[in-house]
């Protein structure tokens, strides 16, 4: 098979290697991309090189191995140069001091400078010992560069460095090939080819042409849910009552439909639920509704008499349009008996997984940044998600939603 070259249309692959004893597997890796026809630039880091040197990558990939930040005249800035061109950037090994430095965005060598560089998909094999492996630090990177988009390929069990047998070793190179392929040609991550369909925002119900009835939901929550759903893969629709002005940005390829009422809120999501795998009820929706009055009622008119209706449910109607293998999560804002009151909703609702706020909790709920919720299954059983960042409790609902889907719920 002739060697890819720049100007060819295979893929290009940054091969990031750190200083780990499973550098030796990344020759392997390296050989059975070069095999596939991927155009393939190695980049050791400094330690990398105490294990595996330079010159066996260079013997093996598409140009020579690439080991400094400076000092290249053919290329003097050689990280732009590598993420800007790259279709992926594979990590293998990647050790627990190079995902700290990628989490923390530090870029002091040309492979963590390369990563912070890319738009392309970045995939992270971890490597490191079990101690290492179990530290809070660890997973807490991990969970953030998740969170951003990065593939986190976990390792596995088996004989360790210093003859020691424990989670650790890295996965091993055919294995890594094959998702590497499967990036190539669109996964990027759990949720890649499924169709996600998401409510924010609290609804808002005319009283006249000026007042409406609300409540204190900023969107916040919905919006993190859409925005990482988006990263670990999806297609994803958020149907929001929250004005992108509220500096809720979210990224240009979420579908956003605006919606004010319950009713509105209502139709929107039973008509992109019919075409979408997931409906994730994170809107606060309005229990009740008027009729309202077609002019400004005026305040000298005395007290006004308001006629409250109930609006529809629109989590029961999600139920009942289910189809196939469709999933539907709702959300059970509850200020007393938290628990107890989401245990009946759950069983009045029959949701696939009901999302529990108790927003009278400091730093929960409401206009927060943060949330704290327990997760309740169709099992019965609550997982607490402790106090964290709305985007941190999002990519804990959505992992539950991959695991639902992989298993074919209902």
């Amino acid at each position: 098979m002739p060697s890819a070259t720049p100007e060819s249309s295979a893929p290009r692959i940054v091969l990031g290697v750190a200083g780990g004893i499973a550098a030796y597997k990344a020759v392997e890796l390296l050989r059975l991309l070069r095999d596939a026809n991927y155009y393939v630039t190695p980049v050791l880091t400094p330690d990398a090189t105490r294990f595996v040197g330079a010159l066996t990558f260079s013997a093996l990939a598409s140009e020579p191995a690439r080991t400094n930040l400076f000092g290249d005249p053919t290329t003097p800035i050689p990280h732009t140069y590598l993420g800007r061109n790259a279709d992926l950037v594979v990590v293998a090994p990647a050790t627990a001091h190079l995902i700290a430095r990628y989490a923390a965005g530090l870029a002091d060598d040309l492979l963590s400078a390369t990563l912070l560089a890319t738009n392309a998909p970045v995939l992270l094999c971890a490597a490191m010992h079990s101690e290492m492996w179990a530290q809070p630090s660890v997973q807490e990177n991990l969970a953030t560069l998740r969170r951003r988009g990065v593939i986190v390929l976990e390792p596995d069990t088996g004989h360790l460095a210093g003859g020691d047998v424990g989670i650790g070793r890295m996965v091993e190179p055919a294995a890594i090939f094959e998702l590497v392929q499967r990036i190539v040609d669109g996964y990027r991550g759990p949720l890649s080819g499924k169709r996600l369909v998401i409510s924010a925002g609290g609804t808002r119900e005319a009283i006249d042409p000026v007042r409406v009835i609300a409540n204190r939901s900023s969107g916040r929550q919905g919006y993190a849910l859409a925005e990482i759903a988006r990263r670990l893969g999806a297609s994803v629709t958020l149907v929001s009552t929250v004005e992108r002005a509220l500096a809720l940005d979210v990224a240009h390829d979420i579908d956003v439909v605006r919606v004010e009422s319950a009713a509105q809120m209502r139709d929107a999501m039973l008509e992109h639920f019919a075409s979408n795998d997931v409906a994730i009820m994170a809107a606060a929706v309005a229990d009740f509704t008027v009729n309202p009055a077609s002019e400004k009622i005026k305040k000298d008119t005395g007290l006004p008499s308001l006629h409250f209706e109930p609006t529809a449910d629109i989590v029961l109607d999600l139920v009942a349009a289910r189809h196939d293998a469709q999933v539907v999560v709702a959300f059970a804002a509850e200020t007393t008996n938290v628990l107890e009151h989401a245990r009946e909703k759950l069983r009045r609702k029959d949701v696939d997984l009901l999302v529990v706020n108790d927003v009278s909790a400091p730093g929960a709920g409401f206009e927060h940044e943060t949330n704290e919720v327990i997760l309740l299954g169709r099992d019965g059983v609550a997982e607490t998600v402790s106090l964290r960042s709305k985007e941190a409790v999002a990519m804990a609902i959505l992992a539950r939603v991959a695991s639902l889907l992989s298993q074919g719920a209902p």
